[in-house]
């Protein structure tokens, strides 16, 4: 038996009916019955109402955690997990969660507890194309991965986790450690499979996992974007302490409640497009991969990581790829790898 928390969000309730679709009847559980509930008895699933104070793990062998900001809710959830012996899965792409979590591998091995952060979009593709590209290049010692969503949107809960971190900047791994830099700090042109866009640095999940998955020492990860919006980011960049003043937050978080999510027409058409480059020296070697829309892709992974976790749980902190292999990706409906 396995729980979902955050069940009534926008990506936790789109894992519950897809796993109820597929035969399985999770627990689902969140902060307040009356959102809970409701998506629990349509279902015919268990459902527990509790806070991160008072967390019920009672009969549960695993969890996957939904609920964000990851920064706020994961250290209870996995606090809760390490003390009753429970596997857990979550869906972050937050540098400081993954970083973290890996700093607990001896207290999870101590416990039997498997600790498997990033098991949706942020970060499965990335982390198996940089485990790939190392595969194919092991002295490699640069590596830079991407990515382009066109026309993508994001849900409520993943812009509260962009506005937790908007005062932090950029970030990059350079010589083996996390380097704070400037938003859009590099721009360059990156061929993906559906054409070369402008694509400038964004502080993804990868800087902290691909470093973990692979030992590559100097990681970048980018996002495409029009050069015009690159330019108003650039703008914008001395006034971004600004916005992560609290009172600032607190309007910016209030704007991001009134957001949902891409729709069902979205989410089965859209596509998202994947690069990476591993080199040393004048030595390089590219990849392409292109998925299914992103919320789709987590929906889809996290349940097939979840299922995996329950047939074979290994103990300690692990990322994607680490623990499911780096041909994990390629077992997922809809990923294409040329």
């Amino acid at each position: 038996m396995w729980l979902l928390y955050g069940a009534n969000g926008y990506t936790g309730e789109l894992i519950a009916r897809e796993a109820v679709r597929r035969g399985e009847r999770p627990i689902l559980a969140g902060r307040t019955a009356e959102k809970i509930e409701p998506l629990a008895r349509e279902l015919g699933c268990e459902w527990r109402a509790f806070g991160l104070e008072r967390i019920d793990l009672s009969g549960v062998q695993a969890v996957l955690h939904c609920a964000g900001p990851f920064s706020k809710t994961s250290k209870p959830m996995i606090d809760a997990c390490l003390a009753a012996g429970v596997h857990y899965l979550d869906i972050t792409g937050e540098i400081s969660v993954f970083e973290a979590i890996m700093a607990r591998n001896e207290e999870a091995v101590r416990r039997g507890v498997m600790l498997l952060p990033g098991v949706g979009f942020d970060v499965v593709p990335t982390d198996c194309l940089a485990a790939t590209l190392k595969a194919k290049m092991p002295e490699a010692d640069e590596l830079w991965l991407a990515f382009y969503a066109p026309k993508g949107e994001v849900s409520r809960g993943t812009l509260k986790t962009m506005i937790e971190g908007i005062g932090d900047g950029g970030a990059i791994r350079r010589d083996g450690k996390i380097v704070r830099v400037p938003m859009a700090y590099d721009v360059r042109e990156i061929p993906f499979l559906a054409g070369t866009r402008t694509a400038m640095t964004i502080p993804w999940g990868d800087v902290s996992t691909a470093y973990y998955t692979t030992g590559i020492p100097n990681i970048r990860v980018y996002n495409a974007a029009s050069p015009r919006a690159i330019k108003r980011i650039r703008l914008v960049r001395p006034f971004l302490p600004i916005l992560a003043l609290r009172p600032i937050r607190t309007l910016l978080q209030k704007f991001a409640d009134r957001r949902t999510g891409p729709n069902e027409e979205k989410r089965n058409n859209g596509r998202m497009y994947l690069w990476g480059r591993v080199a040393r020296g004048n030595r390089e070697i590219t990849m392409t991969m292109s998925t299914p829309e992103g919320y789709l892709f987590t929906v889809r992974s996290s349940l097939d990581a979840m299922e995996r976790v329950l047939q074979n749980p290994r103990p300690g902190s692990f990322t994607p790829a680490r623990a499911l292999g780096a041909d994990f990706v390629n077992t997922i409906s809809g990923v294409d790898v040329p």
